[in-house]
């Protein structure tokens, strides 16, 4: 089996040679330097340059000369063997033998994701390695892994965030044909494989689209990371926007990827009649309609329109959005944390709780603390729970902290364990932060590899300190913060996969294993019949109680996080889990501190 996405930008090749476009309508002038040779690139109108050349081979090396002087990659790359910066390779998709031709994906329903950063997943921090762990994540009860973003990034370490060549995947982790390799493996083994995709913004070392397509950007609109990403331009948009959508076309046709996350979407600034996130959604859906694909966004907004479902409960345009308010509840309760936008939910923790556990989001509209009272979000109650990708952990709650700590090292175990059942019994769809399913020891750190410009290292080592000097603990000094520019920062980070097989890790990997059985066999099967509503309430203002009513059943989970012992009725129903051995089950359900059950029956 063989797989090319053919499209409009980059290097394609073709029965007669080799096409190469560019979109520079800024530049006067464009040569094609291919292996050492320049050729002309005629204008063939509207900012195109394209050329077809014959008798090159898979491999070769090219980039652009705008106006004469700079050498440039080819903004969409498939592969750059030496960094940002260096020449393009002509990689030909044909070359790469499939083995997953039935492969059509699985239901969503039937998804536990497993995020990951390939550089630390595994000591060698390559998709080979990776490959070798696969089987191991399946027998825990994963069914997808998620890879943090894969665009080509400025040095040999990155979270991703700084992508610069969005077709290209990075070559620390190996060569286009090894992450083929790695997705081919999943498949065989039943696993799905999601890509995380950032659209909006491009990192601060190695994009040269400024040199011949500035108006690839505008300053109407601003984001965190400077002018925005023109999607809405008059004569540019069209351009831009093809321009990520292929991208996640790409993704899913060419490396066979079951889903893209979208990074921050709430930055993805449109004023177009059709804002860019719901034309790729629709695209995306009418050009891949026989397997199931799974669009997933990060958005701090809150937005419940781009979750709608159809009559029969499949989604129109985004499957799901990650519920960062279920984990803001969670981390609360764990931990008492109460700074910056866990402000907002510590007024009320139990309560936010069982609003984002029966309707997804905490704030509908309400005015939000963090954001100066301004109202955020969107009524959610209506959309299913599977419109939620819920988790305790992720890359940006662990490493966005000063030392990287794990809510393994934040919380009680027994309490962690709650919440853990919490997270996996639940209805919505669960997400594991790598090495979590044991309780890993070691941290998640920024790190970030921007040498030889030592001033670009600089402004983030200094970046990071000031970041964090308004926090109590570090206020005195900031020294002890690790530096996100030094190596040791990033092998630090590295998972050490030996300590699942250790106490206290073992036991936590056999807790998790034992609650995703419970999942697939008992919870599963509920959620692929049709939803039909959710309630929740409090027993009392430390005690939640919640409902969910599927067609062929109903799902309930009551917790107490209180001190004192919790008894409610307990309505029938059998008991698929408790913790704590002294619940005690009858016609009343009776509690001890922190101790939870969930129980399941027909309607």
């Amino acid at each position: 089996m063989r797989r090319n996405h053919t499209m409009p930008f980059g290097a394609q090749v073709e029965k007669d040679g080799v096409r190469f476009a560019l979109w520079a309508p800024t530049a006067t002038d464009v040569t094609l330097v291919l292996d050492g040779a320049d050729h002309a690139v005629p204008d063939t109108g509207e900012g195109w340059r394209v050329v077809t050349v014959q008798g090159v081979a898979n491999g070769a090396r090219y980039g652009y000369r705008i106006d004469g002087d700079l050498v440039v990659p080819d903004p969409a790359s498939r592969f750059q063997p030496d960094d940002v910066s260096g020449l393009s390779e002509v990689v030909d998709p044909r070359a790469f033998d499939w083995t997953d031709a039935a492969w059509t994906g699985r239901p969503w329903e039937e998804t536990v994701l497993y995020e990951l950063h390939v550089g630390t997943a595994t000591p060698d921090g390559t998709y080979a390695a990776l490959e070798a762990k696969l089987e191991e994540l399946r027998d825990l009860g994963v069914t997808a892994i998620e890879l943090l973003p894969l665009a080509d990034f400025k040095g040999t370490r990155n979270w991703g965030y700084d992508g610069v060549l969005p077709y290209a995947p990075d070559g620390a982790y190996g060569r286009p044909g090894d992450l083929k390799r790695l997705i081919d493996r999943a498949h065989s083994l039943g696993l799905m494989v999601f890509l995380d995709a950032v659209y909006n913004h491009f990192g601060p070392a190695g994009n040269y689209l400024n040199a011949y397509a500035k108006t690839f950007f505008t300053e109407r609109h601003q984001t965190p990371w400077g002018a925005g990403i023109n999607f809405d331009g008059e004569t540019s948009g069209r351009t831009v926007r093809d321009f990520f959508i292929e991208n996640s076309l790409y993704w899913l046709e060419e490396y066979h990827f079951d889903g893209l996350r979208f990074d921050a979407v709430h930055a993805i600034l449109d004023d177009s009649e059709k804002h860019f996130i719901g034309e790729l959604a629709e695209t995306v859906r009418a050009r891949l309609p026989g397997r199931h694909i799974h669009l997933v966004l990060e958005n701090e907004a809150n937005q419940a329109k781009w979750l709608e479902r159809e009559a029969d409960g499949r989604p129109i345009q985004h499957t799901a959005q990650w519920a960062d308010d279920l984990h803001h509840c969670w981390h609360v309760l764990l931990t008492g944390e109460e700074a910056g936008y866990y402000e907002s939910f510590a007024d009320k923790p139990v309560a936010h709780l069982a609003r984002c556990l029966a309707e997804g989001f905490a704030y509908q509209g309400e005015p939000f603390p963090t954001l100066d009272n301004h109202p955020r979000g969107e009524p959610s109650s209506h959309l299913p729970p599977s419109a939620f990708v819920t988790f305790l952990q992720n890359h940006d709650q662990v490493g966005n902290r000063a030392l990287g700590e794990r809510l393994s090292a934040l919380s009680d175990p027994a309490k962690l364990a709650l919440a853990r059942a919490g997270l996996l019994l639940s209805p919505q769809i669960p997400m594991l932060w790598m090495g979590e399913e044991w309780s890993a020891s070691t941290p998640f750190l920024f790190f970030v590899d921007f040498a030889p410009d030592e001033e670009l290292n600089k402004a983030v080592r200094e970046g990071r300190r000031r970041e964090f000097k308004s926090f109590a603990a570090f206020a005195d000094d900031t020294s002890v913060i690790p530096d996100p520019t030094e190596a040791k920062t990033f092998t630090d980070s590295r998972l050490d996969w030996s300590e699942a097989e250790r106490a206290p890790h073992r036991g936590v990997w056999a807790d998790t294993r034992n609650l995703l059985q419970i999942r697939h066999q008992t919870v599963v099967p509920l959620t692929r019949t049709a939803y039909r509503g959710a309630q929740a309430s409090l027993p009392r203002p430390d005690a939640v109680d919640c409902t969910w009513r599927y067609e062929s059943g109903w799902l309930r989970f009551v917790a107490n996080f209180g001190d004192a012992p919790l008894e409610t009725p307990r309505g029938g129903g059998q008991i698929v889990w408790c913790n704590g051995a002294d619940v005690v089950t009858g016609e009343t359900i009776e509690l001890p501190s922190w101790t939870g059950i969930f129980l399941t029956g027909v309607n």
